[in-house]
């Protein structure tokens, strides 16, 4: 069978509208991912029996499969009588997944800040929540803007998974497209288009936005 440039064509616009459900997906996981992260990692540092739990809680995560997560979540907890929607077991399942990896993103962040800041802020008589806030979140962005970018962009990667429990995105789309015409190369082809085009203009924006703190920091 051979690629047919038409059809490939005729297949964009119903891919492309579900691409809408994907960035969604995407943006949600990041900032709930983002949060959950931080809280693991802030939470870690509040005492020596949290640091240990944190620890076991962070390990856990990271080393079960994304999937396994997704499922036990779609298909599991139904049984204890906790129903979701798909989408909202999306969102939850990739935004559990990557907390695990930014709380040790924000644990490198909070490390490269100089011991001096926290005396400071202490001689200052800031709380906790001030502290965090307003000494450590600004300084330890600047610090991980890169390698924070890189996960959300795997997080945009990995929603391809959610086609197994039917959330309507890009690549559920190409699929539904690829069964009902027994055709796969052009819609592989085109989902793997958009991504890509996707990611490197992600990628691009988070350089910039890189360059764009370290200037300010010289400032």
């Amino acid at each position: 069978m051979t690629f047919d440039p038409a059809f490939a064509l005729s297949i964009v616009p119903p891919i492309a509208r579900a691409l809408t459900t994907t960035l969604a997906v995407t943006l949600l996981s990041c900032v709930f991912a983002a949060l959950l992260g931080f809280g693991l990692e802030i939470t870690r540092r509040s005492s020596k029996p949290m640091r240990y739990a944190m620890r076991f809680v962070i390990d856990f995560i990271r080393s079960t499969p994304v999937l396994v997560q997704l499922y036990f979540l779609y298909y599991v907890l139904p049984v204890y009588g906790i129903k979701l929607p798909a989408l909202v077991v999306g969102v939850a399942a990739l935004s559990l997944y990557y907390c695990g990896y930014l709380a040790e993103v924000f644990k490198a962040g909070i490390d490269g800040i100089p011991r001096g800041q926290f005396e400071a802020a202490k001689a200052l008589g800031l709380n906790r929540t001030k502290t965090v806030l307003l000494v450590i979140a600004p300084q330890m962005l600047r610090n991980i803007a890169a390698p924070m970018g890189n996960y959300f962009i795997s997080i945009f990667k990995s929603t391809p998974y959610l086609a197994v429990i039917a959330v309507p995105e890009s690549f559920g789309s190409a699929l539904d497209i690829a069964s009902d015409t027994f055709r796969y190369g052009e819609p592989m082809a085109v989902v793997g288009a958009l991504f890509l085009a996707i990611a490197i203009t992600l990628s691009f924006l988070i350089r910039k936005f890189e360059a764009r703190l370290a200037l300010s920091a010289q400032r």
